[in-house]
C-alpha cells in the first residue's frame, strides 16, 4: 500500500535524522531566517547599529522592572490565592474582591492610576501622619523619623517604581487565580490525610499541599512573566526609559521610523521567544514526570 511505503520511508528518514517535509516547523524556521537578517543589519547597517546601542540602556530598564514586578505579583499572588481558598468569608470576600478589581482594570489605565493618583494620596497620608507625630512625641529618635515623614513628596518616588507597584498589583490578581486553580486541583483527600496525622491547616499547606501545586501552576507561571515582560513597555506612558520609551526617543531625534522600531521589535522578541521556549521545556518535563 502506498500509505505504508509512505510511512516506512518517513521513519528511515527519522532514524536518519532527516524531517519530513511536512513535520518542519516552519514558523521557527521564519523567524530565525528573520532573526538572522535583522542581527546581520545591525552588525552591518551603522543606522541599525547606532539604534541598537541607544536602546541597550532599555533592555536593562525593561528587565529590571520585569523581574521586580514579577517577585512581587507572585508572593503577593500566592497570598492571594490562598485567602482564595479560605473558608473564612472575611477573608475570601477581600481577596475575590481584589482579584475582581484588578483583572477588570486595563493595564494601562492602571499604571496611570497608580503613578498619578494612588502614590501621591499614600504620600500625603505619610506626610500627615509625620506631622501629627511630630506634635505628639517627645523621643528624639521617633522624631528623625517623623521629620522624614513630614517631607515625603511624590516626587521621593521615582516614576519606574511607580510602574513597577502598578505591574505588580495587576498581575498579583493573575497570579492569585493561578495558585487558587492549582491548590484546588490537589485532591481533598491529600487535606483531609494531612490533618489525620496531626497537622494542623497551615502545616498541611506548607508540607503537603503547596509542593504539588507549584509544581502545576510552573508552567502558567512562566507564561504570566513572559505576558509581564511585554507589559512591562506600558511603563513608556510615564516615560520610564525602557525599551518602547528609548525608541520613541529615538525616533522623535533621529526620525529613523523603521530602523528604529525594527530594533525594538527585535529586541522584544529576542527576549520573548527565549522564554518562552525555556516555559515549553518546562512544561514537557512537568509532563515527563507527571
Amino acid at each position: 500500500m502506498p500509505e505504508e511505503a509512505a510511512a516506512v520511508v518517513n521513519e528511515e528518514r527519522r532514524q536518519q535524522g532527516i524531517i519530513p517535509w511536512d513535520k518542519v516547523p516552519w514558523w521557527v524556521v521564519i523567524l530565525l531566517a528573520l532573526g538572522l537578517f535583522l542581527t546581520y543589519l545591525i552588525m552591518a547597517n551603522p543606522k541599525y547599529h547606532d539604534t541598537f546601542n541607544y536602546l541597550r540602556s532599555g533592555v536593562v530598564m525593561t528587565l529590571r522592572i520585569t523581574f521586580s514586578a514579577y517577585i512581587f505579583a507572585v508572593s503577593a499572588g500566592l497570598l492571594i490565592g490562598l485567602a482564595r481558598t479560605s473558608k473564612n468569608k472575611v477573608i475570601y470576600t477581600i481577596a475575590t474582591l481584589y482579584v475582581e478589581i484588578m483583572r477588570g482594570i486595563p493595564m494601562v489605565v492602571l499604571m496611570l492610576y497608580v503613578a498619578f493618583a494612588l502614590v501621591p494620596a499614600t504620600v500625603g497620608l505619610i506626610k500627615s501622619f509625620g506631622t501629627w507625630g511630630l506634635a505628639h512625641t517627645q523621643n528624639a529618635i521617633l522624631a528623625d523619623i517623623f521629620t522624614t515623614f513630614s517631607h515625603a513628596t511624590p516626587r521621593d518616588l521615582p516614576m519606574d517604581v511607580r510602574a513597577i507597584i502598578a505591574l505588580a498589583m495587576g498581575y498579583a490578581a493573575f497570579e492569585a487565580e493561578v495558585f487558587r486553580a492549582g491548590i484546588q486541583s490537589i485532591g481533598r483527600g491529600q487535606m483531609e490525610a494531612a490533618l489525620s496525622l496531626g497537622m494542623n491547616y497551615i502545616q498541611a499547606m506548607r508540607f503537603v499541599i503547596l509542593p504539588q501545586a507549584v509544581r502545576r501552576v510552573l508552567p502558567p507561571l512562566g507564561n504570566d512573566f513572559v505576558a509581564l515582560l511585554k507589559d512591562s513597555s506600558l511603563a513608556t506612558v510615564l516615560a520610564v526609559r525602557e525599551i518602547t520609551q528609548m525608541g520613541r526617543l529615538r525616533r522623535a531625534s533621529t526620525f529613523r521610523v523603521m530602523e528604529t522600531f525594527n530594533v525594538v521589535a527585535y529586541l522584544y522578541l529576542s527576549m520573548t521567544l527565549f522564554l518562552s521556549g525555556m516555559v515549553r521545556l518546562l512544561e514537557q518535563k512537568m509532563k515527563i514526570k507527571e
